[in-house]
């Protein structure tokens, strides 16, 4: 993987492409703009796709801003933009809200991530199972000695409520309310900052923001083996392995059936192309499966 940039969370990116060979599927480069707001999780990743998208397509111009999830959909919903990045599936009530609108949310997987519990360098402890972790973001494990490490209280950092990481991690993980004493980021950035400054800190990002170009955490942090419980293999997320418990899809939702060979049709063909799959993995993610390809190209076959 190579390394991966950072980027401020309110930061909007806007590439458009110098003179290049064209490969959308018409032969033409067509000219439009394309607005894609949503998961912060996400925003590295699509960027660098629509930064190697228009290097072929000169004349199309995408703008990939954050926010969080929930912003992202919310914009959808309202007819603000083209596409909606998720790192969580989409609300039952968030779709009826659409549809009051006549806007009709298309799903597609383009990526996968492990989302990773990380901790500062300095702390002993090196493995925590499923429970554990939730009952530390829950408030019910207040002190590391209670989990191996040493006598300090337990520090949280976790994502601002609009974020999908933040609602994924409450939903799997934690099954109660947070702690009131956890600490609300603005960006998995904000939390890997933190995280490296306090030596009681515990946090969660997704696993292209703590990994070197050679795999390795970045300095300053710990990355937790996690087990699905007391009994099972402590798995660590940099590994790759499929039965790693933190695991997610990560999504965009386009606002209707995508128009055939228009820009927003040809942009989706190229991430979900092995090109783009690659940048996906570069920007340290992992690639679709091929559970996640099929019901992408059921969708594809409708447009």
């Amino acid at each position: 993987m190579k390394k991966i940039y950072l980027i401020t969370l309110l930061m909007v990116i806007l590439v458009s492409g110098c003179a290049g060979n064209n490969n959308n599927p018409t032969g033409n480069s067509i000219s439009q703009e394309i607005e894609i707001k949503g998961s912060d999780t996400l925003l590295q990743s699509v960027s660098n796709l629509a930064e190697a998208y228009t290097k072929n397509n000169p004349k199309a111009r995408i703008s990939v801003t954050g926010g969080g999830s929930g912003t992202g959909i919310a914009a959808l919903i309202n007819g603000e933009i083209d596409i909606a990045d998720a790192s969580r599936p989409i609300k039952e009530k968030e779709v009826q809200q659409a549809k009051e609108r006549s806007i009709e949310p298309w799903e597609f997987i383009i990526a996968r991530d492990t989302l990773s519990v990380i901790v500062h360098n300095n702390n002993p402890v090196t493995k925590l199972t499923k429970d554990e972790i939730g009952s530390i973001y829950s408030g019910k494990i207040t002190n590391w000695k209670e989990v191996g490490g040493n006598d300090q209280k337990i520090t949280l950092y976790g994502r601002q409520s609009t974020s999908g990481t933040y609602a994924y991690f409450m939903e799997n993980i934690v099954k109660d309310d947070y702690s009131p004493h956890m600490r609300n980021m603005e960006g998995n950035q904000a939390i890997l900052d933190a995280v490296k400054q306090d030596r009681t800190s515990i946090g969660y990002v997704g696993i292209g923001y703590i990994l070197t170009s050679k795999g390795t955490p970045v300095p300053g942090i710990k990355i937790i083996s996690i087990a699905e419980k007391q009994g099972t293999p402590y798995i660590s997320p940099q590994d790759g392995n499929s039965q790693y418990p933190i695991s997610r899809a990560l999504y965009q939702y386009f606002s209707g059936k995508p128009e055939k060979n228009s820009a927003i049709h040809n942009f989706l063909l190229f991430e979900l192309s092995a090109d783009g799959q690659e940048i996906v993995k570069r920007s340290g993610f992992f690639s679709i499966t091929a559970n996640d390809k099929k019901q992408n190209d059921n969708l594809l076959k409708k447009i």
